[in-house]
């Protein structure tokens, strides 16, 4: 059995972790692959709301198995956060929360080095969560990391020692005022850490070997997305891992041929956080009627979504570099009761019309250039049938099947799981 793997493709906050908890209920196991508590999947049922940053998004479903990966980076202090938050729920984390053990730790300095490199920056910064996810990355691929199975070793708060104090090095080399007290924030993080060790660790890609040969159902759970990927975003505006397919490949362990479907998340409009370019955004009333209504803000800083039309160039651009072989379209319902809607379908750039993502969209000649279409006024909220949407919507959806040259599956029309309608199934 081969594994599906669902991601985003805009700049993160897609809706990821509503459609994985979605359509946990048909996998076995749910596997995140990359990223860490930058991530902040929300999702809402019974009236509830729930936001998970580390934690893969199936762990509500008790016949599931959740897989924090190889490719994942973790916080300590945030992962026994999440935790308290799921005691509540009386789940057998034991059992049903897996951590792999070349998963790499965020200690209390690499959120502080995080804070200095940014300050440092200035007006350059580039919009961190300063939640030291950055400079994790860099000691991984530095080979300075700290693993989870070296928890299970004898001298890794030696090792954690000798990390600390290079990292207390570098802060000092930045010349920033970051005031810290890191005795204070051992304490906490030390604490943290046998909460972690409570938990399953496991060498995860032997694994998931083991789950395919069985003919394990499994669905892996990208973070971020498309376009804050390290190689493929808008660099240098991105996240510090590989969002794209190729992210599960080596975030799990696992063969390029053992990927079967593909599912892309989209929201209906654009959205950003932090700084980086965006040729759609709006800074009309559209703009703020979009952030208002779909109560943009950021789940994991809180901090506010700047807002656009829905960008089918860099969308496409997405769909190509991952292999997308079904579509999600989120907040739909957002939409509603604008007069028009506009969608990017080329851009004008250094005197020529193109229709595809150039090296960079900070170029000042760079143009969106749009195809519009009517709105509708019909609250989306309650609808769960697609032969029920209003007539607009469908031809603003059939337009962009037909630009991707790939079919929408499902409509999101409202945060609750129920709030999904299904357009095309999913599992044919």
């Amino acid at each position: 059995m081969a594994i599906d793997l669902l991601l985003g493709l805009q700049w993160g906050d897609e809706g990821k972790g509503k459609i994985v908890d979605y359509l946990t209920k048909e996998y076995n196991l749910i596997a995140r692959f990359q990223g860490g508590p930058n991530a902040g999947h929300t999702l809402e049922f019974d009236g509830i709301k729930h936001v998970l940053h580390t934690i893969p998004s199936g762990i509500f479903h008790k016949n599931a198995t959740n897989l924090v990966g190889n490719g994942v980076v973790i916080d300590p202090v945030i992962f026994k956060k999440e935790l308290d938050n799921l005691a509540q729920f009386n789940l057998d984390l034991k059992k049903t929360l897996l951590i792999s053990r070349k998963a790499h730790i965020i200690l209390p300095t690499h959120r502080l080095l995080d804070a200095a490199s940014e300050t440092a920056k200035g007006k350059a910064k580039i919009g961190s969560t300063l939640k030291g996810i950055g400079p994790t990355y860099m000691d991984k691929t530095g080979r300075n990391g700290i693993r989870v199975g070296d928890l299970e070793l004898p001298n890794w708060k030696e090792k954690y020692r000798a990390l600390a104090n290079k990292h207390e090095a570098m802060i000092k080399f930045y010349n920033v005022d970051v005031q810290y007290n890191l005795a204070e924030l051992e304490v906490e993080f030390f604490e943290a850490v046998e909460v972690l060790k409570s938990l399953t660790f496991i060498d995860s890609e032997e694994y998931l070997q083991q789950d395919i040969q069985k003919g394990s159902k499994i669905l892996a759970e990208g973070a971020q997305g498309s376009l804050l990927d390290i190689d493929f975003g808008t660099y240098p505006y991105v996240t510090s891992s590989n969002t794209t397919a190729a992210g599960a490949c080596t975030g799990l362990g696992v063969a390029p041929n053992q990927i079967n479907q593909v599912y892309g998340i989209f929201k209906a409009y654009t959205t950003r956080v932090g700084s980086g370019p965006f040729p759609t955004e709006l800074f009309d009333e559209d703009g703020k009627k979009m952030a208002k209504v779909g109560n943009e803000f950021g789940a994991t800083t809180g901090r506010p979504r700047r807002c656009g039309w829905l960008d089918l160039v860099a969308l496409k651009y997405a769909v190509q570099v991952n292999g997308v072989t079904q579509l999600m379209m989120m907040k739909a319902d957002v939409l509603s009761g604008f007069e028009e809607l506009k969608v990017c379908t080329s851009y004008q750039y250094r005197g020529e019309e193109i229709s595809h993502l150039p090296f960079t969209l900070e170029d000042e000649s760079l143009k969106p250039i749009y195809t519009t279409f009517k709105g509708w006024k019909e609250d989306l909220t309650k609808q769960r049938e697609a032969t029920t949407i209003p007539a607009e919507l469908t031809t603003y959806i059939d337009f962009i099947e037909e630009f991707l040259q790939v079919p929408i599956s499902i409509v999101s029309v409202g945060p609750d799981r129920t709030q999904t309608i299904l357009r095309k199934e999913v599992f044919a």
